[in-house]
C-alpha cells in the first residue's frame, strides 16, 4: 500500500531564481519511519487542479543533520514544480511518502576512501547529501566534486558547498563548469568532453586511487562520463548513478512499439501488497501493470511513471513480464526478478507481482 503522511513545511526558500528548497517538519512519532540514508528521495503528493500529482525529489540534507530537505527546480510546463516554486507557502501541508531509493553506499568510520562526484544542475541534491555524510562520518576519506551549471548564478547550493570546502579544507575539492558563461580558464567552460576528461584524469583524478564514483544529471552526461572512466580503467561496479532522462533511445522506441502491439487483454494479475492479495483482469486499455492496477482500485506506490525513480518496483513471483524502459534497476535487481510496474507489460496469461520488497 502507498503510505503517505501529512507533513507541514517548516521552511521554504529560494535557493536560486528557479529552485526552491523545502524543509519538512517530521514529528517525533514518524521519525523512525522517515529515517533515510544519503542518496534517497521523498515522493511528494498533492492534488493540483483536481489532478493527483506525485513527484520524487532527492533529499539534499544529510541523515546526520536530522532534517528532511529537498530542492525543487522549476521545469517549463511542469505542474508540480510550478506549484512548488510559485504557490506553495511555509506552514502548508503536503503528503509525503517515507524515504526510498538505493542510490549511495554505506558509510564506515574506518574507511579511507576517495570519492568522485559528477553532477549537473539539480543533480547536486543527492550528491550534496552524500558529500556531507561521507565527510562527517569518515574522517580519513576525501571527496572531489565536478559540477556543471549554465551560469554562476544558477549554481544550486553554491554557498553551502563553499562552506563545506572551508570546513573540510584539504579533504573536499570543488570544480565548477559553466556552459552559458565564459571564464578565463578554458577547461571550466562547457560540458564534459574528451579533451576535458583527458585533462581531469591526468591532473585532478587518480583512477587507481579512486574508490567510488557517483553521477547525477542528464542521461547523456552520465553515460558519457561513466563510459570514459570505465575505459580509463575504473571498475564498472564502482560507478553509481541516477539519471535525468531527456529522451528515449532508438532501442527503447522499438521496444515500446513492439510491446504496444502485444495483446494483454484478459491477463489475470495478482498484486501482493502489505501481505494482502488483490486480483483483477487486465484489459487492453492499459499497457502496464501499474496503470491497470490503479484503475482496478489498487493503492500502490508510484511517482514518476517514467522508469526512473523505482518507487513502483515490485518482484515478479509468477508469470512473465517485459519492461518498456528501465533507467532505475541495476543488474543484480533484475536478477531477482524485480521490475518497474509502470513499465511492465505482461507476456503470459497470469502474472503475480509482489510489492512487499
Amino acid at each position: 500500500m502507498a503510505e503517505f503522511y501529512k507533513l507541514q513545511l517548516a521552511d521554504i526558500y529560494k535557493e536560486t531564481e528557479d529552485t526552491s528548497v523545502l524543509t519538512f517538519n517530521v514529528p517525533e512519532d514518524l521519525r523512525e519511519k522517515f529515517q533515510f540514508h544519503q542518496g534517497q528521495h521523498l515522493t511528494l503528493r498533492q492534488i493540483i487542479d483536481g489532478e493527483d500529482l506525485r513527484r520524487s525529489y532527492s533529499l539534499c540534507s544529510s541523515p546526520l543533520e536530522h532534517q528532511w530537505r529537498v530542492a525543487v527546480k522549476q521545469i517549463p510546463g511542469g505542474k508540480f514544480s510550478t506549484y512548488v516554486n510559485q504557490t506553495l507557502q511555509k506552514d502548508e501541508v503536503l503528503e509525503v511518502m517515507p524515504p526510498s531509493g538505493t542510490f549511495g553506499v554505506h558509510t564506515n568510520p574506518k574507511s579511507e576512501k576517495n570519492y568522485l562526484f559528477f553532477a549537473a544542475g539539480s543533480g547536486i541534491t543527492p550528491i550534496l547529501s552524500m558529500i556531507k555524510t561521507h565527510l562527517a562520518s569518515e574522517s580519513q576519506s576525501t571527496c572531489k566534486l565536478f559540477y556543471v551549471n549554465k551560469t554562476a548564478k544558477s549554481i544550486i547550493f553554491k554557498e553551502e558547498l563553499e562552506q563545506l570546502r572551508n570546513t573540510y579544507f584539504g579533504r573536499f575539492e570543488i570544480y565548477y563548469f559553466l556552459t552559458k558563461e565564459r571564464r578565463d580558464i578554458e577547461l571550466f567552460n562547457g560540458r564534459f568532453d574528451n579533451e576535458k576528461m583527458d585533462v581531469l584524469t591526468k591532473t585532478f583524478i587518480d583512477i587507481p586511487d579512486t574508490n567510488e564514483v557517483f553521477l547525477c544529471g542528464p542521461e547523456q552526461m552520465v553515460n558519457y562520463v561513466s563510459n570514459y572512466l570505465i575505459e580509463a580503467g575504473l571498475p564498472k561496479e564502482n560507478i553509481h548513478f541516477e539519471l535525468f532522462v531527456s529522451g528515449l533511445s532508438e532501442e527503447d522506441i522499438r521496444r515500446q512499439e513492439r510491446l504496444a502491439q502485444q495483446k494483454v487483454e484478459g491477463t489475470e494479475v495478482t498484486i501482493i501488497d502489505g501481505g494482502k492479495e488483490f486480483n483483477f483482469t487486465m484489459t487492453k486499455d492499459y499497457d502496464n501493470i501499474l496503470d491497470a492496477a490503479l484503475n482496478a482500485g489498487a493503492d500502490l506506490p508510484f511517482a514518476c511513471k517514467g522508469g526512473v525513480c523505482s518507487t513502483c518496483k515490485c518482484q515478479v513471483k509468477s508469470g512473465e513480464v517485459e519492461m518498456k524502459i528501465n533507467y532505475a534497476l541495476e543488474a543484480d535487481e533484475l536478477a531477482q526478478n524485480l521490475v518497474l510496474s509502470c513499465q511492465a507489460v505482461p507476456k503470459t496469461d497470469k502474472v503475480v507481482v509482489d510489492f512487499d520488497v
